[in-house]
């Protein structure tokens, strides 16, 4: 009994009041000079809890190592991972090397920003997994900082089941131990739950096969076919990883194929018959492209966010600790402590040509000459060979090719600030609001059946947001307190289908940008109720902001779609994969070049050492 005679009453009861109170009260404290200094520049509380293309606070500049040099031996125009990564390897091996970024913080899509006061938010890029291990150890990104969150669980999937009274709705929980998910998996078929690791074996040795692809330059085909005998024979050393990859998958080749070239719906069909556990694995197969699950080549799509790995585990994803923008700044640190030189706020307007036909340097906006031997751009092929580069010496077709590249974007990305943990109804917080194991996960909603996928890829193919888009949200406070206030947590909210040109005339204007996170936010708050009620300030980026603020064409997060046509050596373009272009000593580093898009770094790292040797044969 209580004194004084009253009910007896468990500790954590009584301090719950006293809790939230505090956590209102400190998330207060971090937002009341926000709020104060949007009220004093007339902007007010509505802008905060809309899009917010000119966040009204930024990080601080990246300090370049000394000042600028009117010459160096190569420029990269773009200060993104892999712009950062080439510029550490070529710095590393000698090549003196400058970085130009446009904007005031380094990283491109890898970035971290505090939007709201207190909450640091990756804000484009949001998990890692994909990032080459040869980057991490010959970088040294440790030494340099970097620290990482590992995922497990990785993927939880709830159900909306009505009709369930006081029961618990379903839920889809995956992580790293098998019999845990095969246990899961039998909730929805016996018969999925015995297939389930045979499935990860089949595709786990398709990313093994894939592997040796992704750390080189495409065949050489015009030098094999077209080249001098000392380049034909140089040509055939980029067979070799196809040569591994043939032997690794064997007998078995034209099986890998069909998941590369069928839909990825015809893949899992041959696996599963339950649909949550189909629909959880379709979504890496579209996620970040306008294809549906029904689409051919949607396979390989899946197989891109599969094949990697942190810390020596496959497959496995996680967070960086203070947000993406830690990973730029790691490699970044590396690469100036090598001798490097990056600067912010420094645009490039265009690649200098010798009369000759040769790159010699880049011209900033300012009107400052800056000579190099090479240049490589960061930027997207449409940004590089269309804006950068003059055109009168780029031949007519190669313009006109690089204009056609497929480059449409389903996605918007939503950032949200909230002062509590969603509470899902398939997996209820405990009393003290802790974050439980899927808080850490990809949290998968919308997404319990393949038709849900389908239909929301239909509507925004008739231009219009989907009515019920798909959403994978991640929590990465949960694992990383560094990144909120305490008790409060940051979410990022990738949701697709949203077109880039909206039909019947509309635009993306605050009002439908609004509408549209409105929807999403509804979805969320069927699956946790509360949901809506937690949240302090949001920031919302439909493609025509990706693209504004990223340089991601049309919003495209991979620079130009990853379907096998432009793809391996045909991306950007057939004959122009091996990271040069018809421009000597102007080459691609980005997500434009092979092997693609994700935080992966292959394309800078493979393009440094292209460029190494070319500057050797000078």
């Amino acid at each position: 009994m209580a004194a004084g005679g009253g009910s007896s009453l468990p500790v954590s009861s009584l301090l719950l009041p006293l809790l939230e109170g505090t956590k209102k009260l400190i998330a207060s404290k971090f937002l009341a000079e926000y709020w104060a200094e949007m009220a004093a520049s007339g902007r007010g509380l509505r802008r905060a809890m809309c899009a917010s293309p000119c966040p009204a606070w930024r990080p601080a500049h990246w300090e370049a190592k000394g000042r600028l040099k009117p010459e160096y031996d190569a420029v990269v125009i773009g200060a993104g991972h892999n712009g950062l990564v080439a510029a550490a390897y070529l710095q590393k091996l000698g090549v003196n090397t400058a970085v130009f970024e446009r904007r005031h913080v380094i990283g491109g899509a890898a970035v971290t920003e505090e939007i709201i006061p207190g909450f640091k938010f990756s804000r484009a890029s949001y998990l890692l997994s994909l990032l080459r291990p040869q980057i991490y150890t010959e970088l040294e990104l440790k030494k340099h900082g970097l620290r990482l969150h590992l995922r497990n669980p990785y993927s939880f999937t709830p159900m909306l089941e009505e009709g369930t009274g006081s029961k618990v709705p379903r839920s889809l929980l995956l992580g790293t131990d098998m019999v845990e998910n095969q246990k899961q998996i039998a909730q929805f078929s016996r018969k999925d739950a015995q297939a389930f690791p045979k499935y990860e074996a089949f595709m786990n040795r398709l990313a093994l096969a894939v592997d040796p692809l992704l750390d080189a330059a495409p065949v050489d085909m015009e030098a094999f076919w077209r080249g001098s005998l000392l380049q034909r024979l140089k040509s055939l050393s980029t067979l070799t990883p196809l040569l591994q990859a043939g032997r690794i998958l064997g007998v078995q080749l034209p099986q890998y194929y069909q998941v590369l070239t069928a839909p990825i719906t015809k893949v899992l069909n041959q696996w599963f018959e339950s649909e949550p556990l189909k629909a959880t694995l379709a979504t890496d197969a579209v996620i970040g492209a306008m294809i549906s699950p029904h689409t051919p080549g949607s396979g390989y799509v899946l197989l891109h966010h599969v094949m990697g790995g942190l810390e020596g585990i496959q497959g496995a994803w996680g967070y960086v600790e203070g947000g993406m923008g830690a990973l730029s700044d790691a490699i970044a640190s590396s690469a100036t402590a090598h001798g490097a030189s990056i600067f912010t706020e420094k645009t490039v307007a265009k690649v200098q040509v010798s009369s000759g036909g040769r790159v010699q340097g880049v011209v900033l906006q300012d009107g400052s000459e800056v000579r190099s031997k090479v240049v490589l751009s960061n930027a997207s092929p449409q940004i590089t060979f269309l804006k950068l580069t003059p055109q009168e010496w780029l031949p007519e077709e190669f313009v006109e090719r690089i204009s056609q590249l497929d480059t449409q974007s389903p996605v918007t990305k939503i950032n949200v600030a909230i002062d509590r943990l969603p509470d899902f109804l398939a997996a209820p917080n405990t009393a003290r609001g802790q974050p439980l194991p899927h808080h850490q996960c990809s949290i998968h909603l919308n997404c319990e059946d393949i038709t849900l996928l389908h239909q929301a890829f239909e509507d925004a193919m008739d231009g219009w947001p989907s009515h019920r888009p798909m959403i994978e949200l991640c929590i990465p406070s949960s694992l990383d307190p560094t990144l909120a206030p305490p008790g409060c947590h940051v979410i990022s909210i990738f949701t697709q289908y949203t077109p880039y040109t909206l039909a019947g005339g509309k635009v993306w204007d605050e009002q439908e940008r609004n509408t549209y996170a409105d929807k999403v936010f509804e979805c969320i708050e069927g699956y946790a109720p509360g949901f809506k009620s937690s949240v302090l300030g949001r920031d919302i980026l439909v493609p025509p902001d990706l693209e504004r603020i990223f340089g991601l064409p049309g919003g495209n997060i991979f620079h130009c779609a990853m379907g096998l046509d432009q793809l391996y050596f045909t991306r950007p373009l057939p004959l122009h994969s091996s990271y040069r272009c018809p421009l000597r000593g102007l080459y691609l580093c980005g997500s434009g070049a092979h092997p693609g898009g994700g935080v992966m770094g292959a394309a800078g790292r493979n393009a440094a050492h292209v460029v190494f040797g070319d500057l050797k044969s000078m």
